[in-house]
């Protein structure tokens, strides 16, 4: 896995985000816990907080995003058009960030973490290949809740 994976799926996501309603975005089907918006955004700031609060470097998105979707996190409030386009930008935007922070050489230390999966990683590389499964997973939630969407 590599960060071009990661950005094909993000590209995939953002087709699906791009084939519904805000308020489909928004809705919590029946059997889910949380909406497409929140898998989106748990996407992108899972990938921050693994590469980079985990390598001790700031990261690149507001904090506030970080309470909104981290892990544990469900949705509280339905998410604007305005903050969606918003996403879309940052899905694209940080992981060019993460590969020109990759070609400096700016993860000099890594914090060692046991994911919900149970697999401990161990460095930058370990976690990139993570999140790119962790993202596809999110990915077919929300290809889920899209067919239940339709379906209602």
């Amino acid at each position: 896995m590599n960060i071009k994976h990661i950005l094909k799926t993000r590209e995939n996501f953002i087709n699906l985000l791009n084939s519904l309603s805000l308020e489909q975005i928004n809705t919590i089907p029946e059997g889910f816990n949380n909406n497409i918006a929140w898998n989106f955004g748990h996407s992108i700031v899972t990938q921050q907080i693994l590469c980079y609060k985990l390598s001790g470097l700031p990261l690149l998105i507001d904090e506030e995003l970080v309470e909104k979707f981290r892990k544990g996190t469900k949705p509280e409030s339905p998410i604007t058009e305005k903050e969606l386009e918003n996403l879309k930008i940052i899905a694209l935007s940080s992981l060019e960030s993460l590969k020109n922070d990759l070609v400096i050489d700016s993860f000099k230390t890594f914090q060692e973490y046991t994911t919900s999966f149970g697999i401990t990683l161990k460095n930058v590389n370990e976690a990139i290949n993570f999140d790119g499964i962790h993202e596809g997973m999110h990915l077919g939630i929300a290809m889920a809740m899209k067919r239940t969407l339709k379906q209602q």
